[in-house]
């Protein structure tokens, strides 16, 4: 790869593109501004656990689109998806920094966050690239992580908070909402038989956060955002066997066309408002999905409710 200018590179997986890799990426924007050269990321694909160990591959927080547009959003400005292969593993540690150099002409400095870890058996560290692509002329930074109350931001923890329906705190990791994207598909139209009609985006993503209900926005292909309540999850009430996970969207108040079947829409995730159960009958679910549209409402701003 040739770039005109000096090139400044984050490395790292960036799965979330969250406050630790966004400190990342800074880093490396800083040293290109002082350079007058450009920001780059290399970053992996497919993610390494899926070669090294795919029986208990690490689950996805966003797709590559997602990242690619956060790392943006972020600074790069250009984005390498390095294809990870059990041979790009077996690389001893102490040639990484060459292989670097090779495959990026005008490489000046690198920037990584200081668990990063690379060459076979993962024995390079900082220290090591530090020292050994010193040797070669590129300097190295070490960005060490970013604290979130007490505890270092990091993607499992990211993990572990959408699994547990504490979006709150993904999202202050995350610095933007969490999201899921997709294309509206028809439905059987029982919302509008309750008086909740919902646009239903067919959406299973790697990492699956908590089933429940949560105030939303519905993004559509203009980028108007719409007040929104969600359900995502298996609808225990009116299904009786295994189905998919669904993602439906019910808007509290429109301010411009309501998107159709079709349509690819994205949805920013605000606020966990409960998980997801069965109620003993549709008359149940009716009026708790009154009360869950109320509360998204009241989080939006909406006065008056609906």
């Amino acid at each position: 790869m040739s770039h005109a200018s000096s090139i400044h590179l984050a490395l790292g997986a960036f799965d979330g593109v969250h406050l630790g890799h966004r400190a990342v990426l800074h880093s490396a924007r800083a040293a290109a501004r002082q350079a007058h050269g450009s920001v780059g990321v290399m970053t992996y694909e497919p993610h390494p656990s899926k070669v090294l160990r795919p029986e208990s591959a690490v689950p996805l927080i966003l797709n590559r689109t997602q990242k690619d547009e956060r790392l943006t959003e972020a600074g790069a400005e250009f984005i390498q998806h390095q294809e990870f292969t059990l041979q790009h593993a077996a690389m001893e540690a102490v040639d990484f920094p060459a292989w670097l150099l090779h495959h990026y002409k005008g490489l000046r400095s690198v920037h990584v966050g200081t668990n990063f870890r690379y060459g076979q058996g993962r024995t390079g560290d900082g220290e090591s690239l530090v020292r050994d692509a010193g040797k070669l002329g590129l300097a190295v930074q070490l960005v060490e992580p970013v604290a979130l109350d007490g505890e270092a931001v990091s993607s499992s923890r990211i993990r572990a908070a959408l699994r547990h329906g504490d979006l709150a705190l993904a999202n202050r990791m995350l610095l933007r909402p969490y999201e899921a994207t997709g294309t509206i598909i028809d439905g059987r139209r029982l919302g509008r038989t309750i008086g909740f009609p919902t646009l239903n985006l067919p959406w299973n993503p790697e990492l699956r956060p908590a089933f429940g209900v949560y105030a939303v926005e519905l993004v559509n292909a203009d980028g108007l955002a719409e007040p929104a309540v969600a359900n995502w999850g298996l609808r225990p009430t009116v299904e009786s066997g295994p189905v998919e996970p669904l993602l439906e969207t019910h808007i509290l108040r429109a301010s411009g066309p309501i998107p159709t079947s079709g349509a690819a829409v994205r949805i920013r995730w605000l606020h966990f408002l409960r998980h997801e159960q069965k109620f003993a009958n549709l008359a149940a679910l009716q009026a708790q999905i009154a009360s869950d549209a109320q509360a998204a409402s009241v989080i939006h701003g909406i006065a008056g409710g609906r």
